[in-house]
């Protein structure tokens, strides 16, 4: 199992996140992974690391699919590539349906159709062996729709790539697009991870990699999680909290959170039930204080150092690939590193 670090979503300084990302260069960290919600993009800093660092691969987690065309997704990963010397992993995800809709402002619609598409025309961009046509549900090359001038013609991408393939990750907690992941992708990010329990989380990609004809081994499963070392277990626990009620809490009519559908699935149905119960009724702290500490001990690494390492064990005899670890802590970084 290798082991990755992982950005945040606010846009740290610079001047804190480059000494990390430089010392993890050093020590032998296998990946770092931008992230991209909707404040910092996903692409900048990498662009700027590529320039500081010289082996640790850059990983996208996530480029957002609405907010970019499968052509412009192309170029960006053709252009980090040619930057970092053939260090690019492309992570993509169709995000959440408040942000496509409320920030990007287009329709959610078919997400599993419209990625299917997408990563077809993306790879045949990035081959840079033709020009590019696609005619399909979402997305048509070129397009000759209404509105158009009548006069495009298909386009090759005016680069000359380090790579004609560049490993290729979905995004997906859902069983859909985990099943996708599992049938067209290089790699695959989960929205959290059990190693205790991925019979069940990992079972959608199994019948992906069955349906197209795969061996377990051509998907790579990448797992973002946090990692704190302190003392006060508790405190380390009541920081994550928050942020696992809100993915397991909300329960908007017409939209299926599949955070609960999982969270249920794998053993904590009576838990993700009351975080959800707190949540409708608006009871905040509640919720928050609902999210138990048996989820939260497997999906990330808390507490003192040999309590993370003694941990390691599970997840190195995982079928996880690359542990991307959120943390700040350099001391903590080397030492996983090294166990």
């Amino acid at each position: 199992m290798r082991i990755g670090l992982a950005l945040g979503y606010h846009g740290e300084p610079m001047t804190e996140i480059l000494p990390l990302v430089e010392h993890a260069d050093r020590i032998g960290v296998d990946s770092v992974w931008s992230v991209e919600e909707y404040g910092a993009d996903g692409v900048s800093v990498l662009a700027y690391l590529a320039a500081r660092t010289e082996r640790i691969k850059l990983g996208t987690g996530i480029l957002q699919l609405a907010g970019r065309t499968p052509a412009n997704t192309a170029m960006t990963a053709l252009t980090l590539d040619i930057l970092s010397e053939g260090r690019l992993l492309l992570g993509l995800g169709v995000s959440v349906p408040w942000i496509v809709e409320g920030w990007h402002g287009v329709p959610y619609g078919k997400p599993l159709a419209r990625t299917r598409e997408y990563v077809e025309i993306l790879r045949k961009a990035i081959r840079a062996d033709e020009r590019v046509t696609h005619d399909g549900e979402h997305y048509r090359l070129p397009y000759h729709g209404p509105g158009s001038t009548g006069r495009a013609r298909p386009v090759k991408v005016l680069l000359n790539p380090v790579r004609t393939t560049i490993p290729t990750y979905l995004a997906g907690i859902g069983p859909g697009m985990v099943r996708l992941a599992g049938e067209i992708a290089d790699g695959w990010l989960p929205g959290f991870y059990s190693p205790e329990r991925e019979k069940v989380i990992t079972a959608p990609l199994d019948e992906g990699l069955k349906r197209a004809g795969r061996d377990p081994g051509e998907v790579d499963i990448v797992v973002i999680t946090h990692a704190a070392r302190t003392r006060d277990l508790d405190r380390a626990r009541d920081e994550l909290r928050p942020l696992y009620a809100a993915y397991l809490g909300p329960d908007v009519p017409g939209v299926r959170n599949t955070y609960f559908d999982l969270a249920r699935a794998i053993g904590f149905e009576a838990e993700a039930e009351t975080v959800r119960a707190h949540h409708r009724e608006g009871h905040r702290a509640e919720a928050i204080a609902a999210v138990p500490d048996a989820l939260l001990d497997e999906v990330a690494l808390l507490g003192p150092l040999p309590r993370i390492i003694d941990r390691l064990a599970a997840w190195k005899e995982s079928r996880v690939g690359t542990l991307a670890l959120i943390t700040r802590d350099q001391a903590l970084l080397e030492a996983v590193v090294t166990a």
